[in-house]
């Protein structure tokens, strides 16, 4: 892989040069000039950008089996992104413009699963990921590396890498043993202007320092991901002294100065808007990770005091994001005047026919796949309450995992203690109908392609799990109305950050202080003794220190699996043929105010 890195850094400004220069006569520097005086060369550059795709090509729901549809109106898809690339490049020309993406590519769809999992690309012979060929087809000229680009394995993401036309780019993805970038740190393209030197732009591909975390299992001695902001310092002025005259940052990492996963890491996941602040010499930022929209966000360089611009796109290829760049040479050299940003609303256009066409077939085969009828339900399953009471669709995630869990350690000297399991309300739309179970029903149920792990707590430990848990709710005085739609995500405490842990049975008081809401915990009958010992099983994202739970990630691992909890589910209902809820309901929690129930 290392031939194949190297060509995008060598390769990019000639590519860069020869693109720019076959449309140099459409692109002349725009003159102007005040009486007497030496007309001033100037020149406009557009960069456009997306990023957190997460396998979206189509305006498709996968889950739903219908056209995507919400509230607001969102269009989703690359389809309807490269009818506005398109658009853009008409209107600018298409050398005067670049195409980048900030990462979170190949995860987050059954589309995206199916190539990874059920025909994977790493198979000989194997297919082109759906991703690959539409933003090959895009003609997108660099992708920083997303940590979700890591959930299948560095085997998958190589060959991802191997099938893309463009770099995929990390700058502080590093070789764990020689310290050295594993992936191409940087791109750079070299635009020729009529009647002036030509305009040399540089992209830094930064991604998010929580891979170490999220998926410690893939990349742990192997990868190492140090701090946007240290790895920014290093590499700004190496572009600059390389003669780069506009510098662009597609970094994998909001703009809030927030990590999710607490003191686990010195690094902050969230950053983008730190680097602009600290490292001098970047003229605009193209954000991702945080699934925000931020058309434009100016951001004073603590050192320079000049402004950079950020903007981060929706997510899914709901909006694209566009840098408008003017740069005047003067003095000998080309120097950025302004940068200016906005978004674009994908569902302002239609699917691109070129997009559509290439990748029916890729489509045609997951509706298919999704629309497996694996099991029968005798009652209709909602997540629809899930935040707020105790769900039975929930009760299904931890029943298969204790189940799995039991399995793996039956015939181990941990096989005698109980097992408890934790689970989230990732969605709020998730349903699974009475009738035929499908593999898209169950596949909306756990949208993640999390892995399932057994880690071994104490009935204490247990206990301040549930109480950082219950923070999740915003702190209601007995008495005073609910309103379920403010009642939860407390201190923008997002909804897959709340767990359920089945086996045991409490009251969460949210009259109470955060700290001291668990009321009533028992575990079999009896108060939890806090020297009794759990078998926990635990998705994998938990189980690394995700959502900055206490204990779990430095507790002793027992066994983990790389088959995903999804899959698990879809096995156990297929085994059970009929999905009942007497098979795994139960009513473990619910919440109070002074110990009256609030439901």
């Amino acid at each position: 892989m290392a031939l194949n890195r190297r060509k995008f850094l060598e390769k990019s400004a000639v590519t860069g040069a020869g693109v720019a220069l076959a449309g140099a006569v459409g692109a002349p520097a725009a003159q102007g000039a005040e009486s007497g005086r030496k007309p001033v060369k100037r020149y406009s550059l557009t960069v456009m950008g997306t990023t957190d795709l997460h396998g979206h090509v189509f305006n498709w729901d996968y889950f739903k089996d219908a056209e995507y549809k919400d509230a607001a109106g969102n269009a989703q898809g690359l389809s309807r992104i490269s009818t506005l690339v398109n658009q853009v490049r008409k209107e600018k020309g298409r050398c005067n413009t670049l195409l980048l993406d900030a990462g979170d590519t190949i995860q987050g769809t059954p589309l995206t699963y199916y190539y990874a999992k059920v025909d994977p690309i790493t198979a000989k012979g194997g297919p082109v990921h759906p991703m690959a060929a539409a933003m090959n087809a895009i003609g997108y000229d660099a992708v920083a590396l997303g940590n979700h680009e890591f959930n299948y394995g560095i085997e998958t993401l190589r060959k991802f890498e191997e099938q893309c036309d463009f770099p995929l780019l990390g700058a502080n993805a590093l070789d764990a043993k020689t310290l050295k970038p594993a992936f191409p740190p940087y791109f750079i393209k070299t635009f020729h202007v009529k009647g002036a030197p030509p305009v040399k732009v540089a992209v830094l591909g930064l991604t998010n320092p929580g891979i170490a975390i999220w998926d410690k299992a893939y990349v742990q001695g192997k990868l190492t991901f140090p701090g946007l902001e240290e790895q920014a310092a290093k590499w700004v002025p190496k572009l600059r002294s390389m003669g780069a005259d506009v510098v662009v940052v597609s970094a994998h990492s909001g703009s809030s100065g927030t990590s999710s996963y607490g003191d686990q890491l010195p690094y902050v996941e969230n950053s983008a808007a730190l680097v602009a602040q600290q490292v001098p010499g970047i003229d605009a930022i193209l954000v991702g990770h945080a699934h925000v929209e931020i058309p434009e966000l100016k951001v004073v360089n603590a050192k320079t005091g000049k402004t950079v611009v950020l903007s981060e796109p929706l997510a899914y290829a709901e909006r694209l994001s566009l840098f408008d760049v003017e740069l005047v040479f003067e003095k000998g050299r080309w120097s950025v005047e302004s940068v200016s940003s906005k978004v674009l609303n994908s569902n302002s256009v239609a699917d691109d026919p070129k997009i559509t066409k290439l990748l029916k077939d890729d489509h045609d085969v997951v509706v298919k796949y999704v629309n497996q009828v694996v099991g029968t339900a005798t009652a209709t399953l909602t997540t629809v309450e899930a935040r707020y009471k105790d769900a039975p669709i929930i009760d299904l995630i931890t029943k298969v995992q204790e189940d799995v869990v039991r399995a793996a350690l039956a015939s181990t000297e941990y096989a005698s203690l109980p097992v408890i399991a934790q689970a989230s309300p990732f969605s709020r739309t998730s349903e699974i109908p009475a009738g035929a179970v499908t593999i898209r029903d169950l596949s909306s149920l756990y949208v993640y392609d999390n892995t399932l792990v057994a880690k071994l707590l104490t009935g204490a430990q247990v206990r301040a799990y549930l109480e950082y848990s219950a923070e999740y709710f915003v702190r209601t005085a007995a008495g005073a109305p609910v309103d379920v739609e403010k009642l939860t995500n407390a201190n923008n405490r997002p909804d897959y950050n709340y767990d359920y842990v089945s086996g045991l049975s409490y009251e969460i008081d949210i009259a109470q202080a955060a700290g001291s809401r668990i009321k009533n915990l028992t575990f079999d009958g009896a108060a939890l003794d806090d020297a009794q010992k759990f078998v926990f099983a635990v998705n994998n994202y938990r189980a690394n220190g995700g959502g900055a739970f206490p204990h779990v990630a430095s507790a002793t691992e027992l066994w983990s699996e790389s088959t995903e909890i999804r899959t698990r589910i879809a096995e156990w209902v297929t085994a059970k043929g009929v999905l009942d809820p007497k098979d795994f309901a139960s009513v473990d929690w619910k919440l109070t105010r002074d110990g009256t129930p609030v439901f």
